[in-house]
């Protein structure tokens, strides 16, 4: 291979896999895993991402908020919402604005507090989302096709000891960081 086909070939390897495609053999392996789980993350978002856009006209963060209300029927604050969805109050805003416009959600009062507002799915919202969930599904299965139902459960059996593990080391440290 000449040194520029190999360049080329690099190339293509790191659009495809990242950052994780740079590494080399000295680098450290927590450092190749975390990288490798990126990747993969990454590949699986953004296939998801596409088809949510091309399906049904909507957003990951559009879906993911259809989700959270899904989950609680009694509806959630704004504050609880925009912590389940990692993303800042202002953006949550933004898309309850969309959504209440659109039907799929609406804005109540708390019965407990008249300072809170809480935030459900509408009928036609919990419709909607039951479609694109049925959906999203059958993607995800496809997406992960390619492992057989051994590497599955061995697969979420290690990300669940990973997650433990980080857990530990943030409350070594105090908790997590801000």
């Amino acid at each position: 291979m000449t040194g520029a086909a190999a360049v080329t070939d690099r190339d293509a390897a790191v659009e495809v896999l990242g950052l994780e495609a740079r590494l080399t053999e000295e680098d450290h392996s927590s450092i190749r895993l975390w990288l490798r789980l990126l990747s993969a993350a990454n590949l699986v978002k953004a296939e998801v991402q596409s088809r949510l856009r091309r399906t049904f006209g909507t957003t990951l963060s559009r879906f993911d908020l259809l989700a959270q209300l899904e989950r609680h029927p009694e509806g959630l604050a704004m504050g609880p919402l925009s912590k389940r969805m990692m993303v800042t109050a202002g953006n949550v805003t933004r898309l309850v604005d969309q959504l209440e416009a659109e039907g799929l959600v609406v804005r109540v009062p708390d019965a407990r507090d008249r300072r809170t507002v809480r935030v459900r799915l509408t009928e036609q919202g919990r419709r909607r989302f039951r479609t694109m969930a049925a959906v999203h599904e059958g993607w995800i299965v496809e997406l992960f096709s390619g492992l057989s139902r051994q590497e599955r459960d061995h697969l979420y059996a290690l990300l669940a000891s990973l997650k433990q593990s980080v857990a530990r080391a943030l409350a070594r440290e105090g908790g997590r960081s801000a």
